[in-house]
């Protein structure tokens, strides 16, 4: 995680994880394409997720 000072809009909390799933995102136009993960960042004590960004925004690119 970054060290960017970062508050939760929901309970006011400094404490924050990333996480992932396990589906990728891909372009609509390219079914077989491997895309790129998400990183969520979420909030240790709400779990508020505060961000969510794809890791290899290039991947999606035409």
């Amino acid at each position: 995680m970054t060290t960017t000072s970062r508050t939760c809009n929901d309970c006011g909390s400094t404490s924050f994880v990333e996480a992932t799933d396990f589906i990728n995102l891909r372009p609509l136009d390219k079914k077989m394409a491997l895309g790129s993960e998400r990183v969520y960042t979420i909030c240790q004590d709400c779990g508020e997720v505060v961000s969510i960004k794809v890791k290899n925004p290039e991947k999606l690119m035409k």
